[in-house]
């Protein structure tokens, strides 16, 4: 997005641009940018945040069981200032705005992430479930006393025997029409309730998910409310046991539960999309039984949502920890007579932090729009069935790739700061090991990333939402090939390129590096040639006569890749748009360094794949290389701006000793 410069003949200096003017970034215009609409709930968060800050100690001096009643507490006490309830109808003391409730989530990662994941499952899934799941009164039942924290309860989706595969779940509710009531039931040894969070110490109520049974007939997954205790003690017929310490977020209690002949009135059933009638009859506006359970599952979405933008903003601690540590850590010199050299000149330091600082940064403004969307949908102001699975796919991919970026980010921070980063207080071992999970609770990032492949072979079309893996193989390969490679035609696409870029056929050797335009097109060019590739093996394989399940197992590792390219494409054109909508100034010139810097490392990340497939040659490729070590040189002097824009309280990042080395 910077504006290109000729270099000079000399290959010393041919990195360096002529007339380069460095920004001078308004830190507190930045931080309103990216507090967006939200910046009044964001306020609110960082308060609480502030306020409840000496719970990151108590994380290393409390006993577990102390340290899980101090949680609660605290998620009780946020509870009160109204944070944890805006995304709820105002009927019960929400706000009716599900974008903000997002936004508060999103920013209470800066703080501790036990206290994070236990508003998650107090708010998002139990209460979500309840509103998004159950009817009126439901929500006149429970709904005031869930926002409020006076009942605590938990999820109870996971199995032990089926892990991501929520339609084979083995817990059976099976209806006695004698006494109108559902009878929940423990199937066999693996259907187990496990790792659910809020059951081990706290909860008295759970959404349970089980296969409901009318008169010997399965009518597929549906949720109950079912209690699990009573005046603090194991209801009668469940038994709850405690998951034990865990890797992080030992601040939860999560438990296994078992039910055995537990009886809940007919009214427990949350019948938002199916009912039972007193006489045994069921019910739904949704005929189709797979898709009444993807329609259900789908209101379920705003996990997905919170989970990827808690991933992202653990990403800005950690990234402004390291930032700020660099530029006073200096470690040898540069020649006899001078100082040692400040961690943060070194060009590979650089190579090491912007990167990921910039990626985060791309990966924020495609938040915002993922939470924008979700608004729309959930408010009904865009509530079709293809938005709802465009909004599902999309939520899938920005999750994925949020939390792997968490994990990979928190890594090399920490490797930033050295022996520094391995005390407890500079908050590393907090976020490593209480965002490792990110990537596999609220779905396991490789199956999300098929969910997303799936939406784009099939179009999110609504007649497919009830398609496994192995249906999706036999539709494409009998149907949908066809307007896949259509839709993905390679020779079109690059005649839609030379429109906008200079070069004829040859637009991707003489574009400008830093043009978007060839940013984007580079993107898109790779993710339309992986889904047209995906596609064409998956017909191969079925015409060959191979079973569809081999067929997709053969090509698992294209559908992930092509799925990735695709969420990576909508991330850069976020972030483009996003900074082309700033007003000209210096802001805007520093996000364009983050632009230019997200794209052409990600080129740069994948180039053998572009080499091989024409788009780059090895002179471009180096071309790539030596643009990204400019860029990072430009970015040197804004990069504490960059981190303190991200508006993380004083309080909640401790590592005083770390980041006051040389004050």
């Amino acid at each position: 997005m910077a504006t290109e410069t000729p270099t000079t003949d000399n290959p010393a200096l041919e990195d360096e641009e002529v007339g380069y003017t460095q920004p001078q970034v308004d830190v507190a215009e930045l931080t309103r940018l990216l507090d967006g609409k939200y910046a009044e709930v964001r306020s609110l968060v960082r308060k609480n945040l502030a306020q409840n800050a000496g719970i990151l100690e108590e994380a290393e001096t409390l006993t577990r069981d102390e340290f899980r009643d101090r949680v609660k507490e605290v998620v009780v006490e946020v509870a009160a200032t109204g944070q944890t309830g805006v995304g709820f109808p105002s009927e019960y003391g929400g706000s009716d705005d599900i974008g903000a409730s997002v936004a508060a989530f999103e920013t209470m990662a800066f703080g501790d992430l036990s206290v994070l994941v236990k508003i998650g499952v107090q708010f998002g899934l139990f209460g979500g479930a309840i509103q998004q799941l159950g009817s009126k009164h439901h929500h006149d039942a429970y709904l005031a006393d869930t926002i409020s924290g006076r009942l605590m309860g938990c999820f109870a989706m996971t199995e032990a025997g089926h892990g991501s595969n929520v339609q084979a779940l083995g817990t059976v509710a099976t209806y006695d029409v004698e006494t109108q009531d559902f009878v929940i039931t423990t199937g066999d040894p693996s259907a187990h309730k496990d790792y659910i969070g809020n059951a081990a110490r706290h909860a008295e109520m759970a959404v349970v998910f089980a296969q409901l049974e009318i008169g010997g007939t399965s009518e597929g997954v549906h949720a109950f409310l079912v209690p699990i205790r009573v005046d603090g003690e194991p209801a009668p017929g469940v038994r709850i046991e405690d998951c034990g310490r865990k890797m992080g977020l030992n601040g939860v209690d999560n438990g296994r539960l078992w039910f055995d002949g537990v009886r809940v009135p007919r009214t427990a059933l949350l019948n938002r999309f199916a009912d039972v009638t007193p006489t045994g009859v069921y019910e739904s506006p949704i005929e189709n039984p797979d898709k009444r359970f993807f329609t259900m599952l789908g209101t379920l979405v705003l996990g997905r949502v919170s989970v990827g933008g808690a991933g992202i903003n653990a990403s800005k601690l950690a990234l402004a920890i390291a930032v700020k540590y660099a530029v006073r850590r200096r470690q040898f010199e540069t020649s006899k007579d001078a100082p040692e050299e400040l961690l943060l000149d070194y060009g590979q330091h650089q190579r090491r932090l912007f990167p990921l600082l910039a990626r985060t940064y791309a990966l924020h403004f495609a938040q915002e729009v993922l939470a924008s969307r979700l608004h729309d949908v959930f408010s009904g102001a865009d509530d079709d069935e293809t938005a709802r699975r465009a909004l599902e796919s999309r939520a899938a991919g920005t999750k994925a790739l949020g939390t792997w970026h968490a994990t990979r980010a928190i890594q090399e921070c920490r490797e930033a700061c050295g022996g520094a980063g391995y005390i407890s207080k500079n908050r590393f071992d907090a976020l490593k090991a209480d965002t490792d999970v990110f990537t596999t609770f609220e779905g396991d990032n490789h199956v999300l990333l098929q969910l997303v492949a799936k939406g784009l072979l099939t179009g999110y079309a609504s007649d497919f939402s009830d398609l496994d893996q192995l249906g999706m193989v036999k539709f494409v390969a009998s149907t949908a090939v066809e307007t896949v490679l259509e839709r993905t035609n390679v020779h079109k696409l690059l005649e839609r390129v030379k429109d906008l870029l200079p070069g004829g056929d040859e637009w991707d050797q003489e574009a400008g590096l830093l043009d978007p335009h060839f940013q984007q097109a580079m993107f898109r060019f790779r993710e339309e040639h992986m889904l047209s590739g995906v596609a064409r093996r998956l017909k191969r394989g079925v015409d060959s006569g191979m079973e569809a399940g081999e067929v997709f197992s053969r090509v698992q590792d294209h559908v992930i890749d092509t799925a990735r390219a695709h969420v990576e494409s909508l991330v850069l054109d976020a972030f483009v748009e996003k900074v082309a909508e700033m007003p000209d100034g210096d802001n805007k010139v520093a996000l364009g360094l983050m632009v230019d810097l997200f794209a052409l490392t990600t080129i740069e990340a994948d180039r053998a794949w572009f080499m091989e497939h024409g788009r780059l040659t090895s002179q471009r490729s180096k071309a790539i290389s030596r643009e990204i070590n400019a860029l990072c040189r430009k970015v040197r002097p804004i990069a504490v701006d960059l981190v303190d824009a991200f508006g993380i309280p004083a309080e909640v990042m401790r590592a005083e000793e770390l980041l006051t080395w040389g004050d």
